[in-house]
């Protein structure tokens, strides 16, 4: 398979995963504020880890410089803005022209239901949305990835396309799982004596950015112990957004990709994904304060980010086009 085709296919994948994540992390802060009552300050304080998650430091630093960080700014930056690279109309657009370059070697469903979910949202990036605007919105956005995924899941044969657009998944799911327990413990560190009443809050709210309350409960009803959570989101091997589940899923698939061969291509990238497997059976989540696990998180995220930067490397990918819209 050409390079080229390869990048796009990654690409796409990663492109509708951060599509879908950044949209439920939206979707459930809307939530929140509807069902905060007593919990309102807190509520409305979590628009800051929203951000944190969902952009850029840099962009971070930017909006706050400029003192935007009005709901209804916040929404629309995240939702339909060209400036942030990220947004969700910015998602689906790379999503889309990638499905466009490579779509010899991707089901028509698939192409299909992305260019029909591209052209009913267009049209959004016009003025400000509406609640009712962003509520139909985000429904779009969960039914057309769910549906993406299963396209994927029922109509393609599992080679090398299959691999690529799976290993894309895995990763940004890896990466998004670490980032979002980064800023939580942070934000949960910066509270202080508050840290014990805002704990409940602040990682049930990670929990449901991760789709993950339902089954850490039924793992472990009833306890919300962040490091419990930690460990769950972490090092759990049947949760599918893990970071253990991901990363020896992404090892799999390149495995698969190289006949079960390491070369002296690819060596680099199985090393780190070893590494990392490695780090995962060493870890005492429980004997960790909150000081140690922010630093913990800080170079898990880390590591993270640069298993997908030798991945691309290896396979010679290069970074997403930008929308141009």
């Amino acid at each position: 398979m050409l390079s080229r085709v390869a990048n796009s296919l990654y690409w796409m994948s990663r492109n509708i995963e951060r599509t879908e994540s950044n949209a439920r992390v939206l979707r459930n802060q809307l939530i929140q504020i509807l069902e905060a009552s007593a919990e309102e300050t807190l509520a409305q304080h979590d628009w800051d880890m929203v951000l944190e998650i969902c952009t850029s430091f840099e962009e971070l630093e930017n909006i706050k410089e400029n003192n935007k960080l009005e709901e209804r700014y916040i929404i629309n930056y995240l939702a339909c803005s060209k400036e942030n690279q990220n947004s969700f109309m910015n998602c689906i657009h790379i999503a889309r022209e990638n499905a466009k370059i490579s779509r010899d070697h991707l089901p028509d469903d698939l192409w299909g239901i992305w260019n029909d979910f591209y052209l009913s949202v267009e049209g959004l990036r016009k003025g400000s949305l509406s609640k009712r605007d962003i509520h139909d919105y985000l429904n779009r956005i969960k039914l057309a990835t769910l549906t993406a995924q299963g396209a994927i899941e029922s109509s393609m044969s599992r080679g090398i396309a299959y691999r690529f657009i799976k290993i894309g998944k895995w990763l940004e799911r890896a990466e998004k799982t670490a980032r979002i327990l980064n800023v939580v413990c942070n934000h949960s560190n910066e509270d202080g004596e508050e840290v014990h009443r805002n704990n409940y809050y602040n990682w049930r709210a990670a929990l449901q950015a991760l789709n993950g309350y339902e089954a850490y409960l039924k793992s472990h009803p009833p306890t919300m112990d962040p490091k419990l959570i930690l460990s769950f989101l972490i090092t759990d091997e049947s949760f599918p957004r893990s970071i253990r589940y991901c990363i020896n899923h992404v090892r799999e698939s390149i495995s698969e990709i190289e006949g079960g061969k390491i070369s002296h291509y690819s060596k680099e990238i199985f090393a780190a994904l070893d590494e990392l497997g490695e780090e995962f059976n060493e870890m005492k989540i429980k004997e960790l304060n909150l000081d140690e696990l922010s630093d913990f998180l800080d170079y898990f995220q880390n590591r993270c980010n640069d298993i997908g930067k030798i991945f691309s490397e290896t396979y010679y990918l290069i970074e997403p086009m930008e929308s141009k819209e």
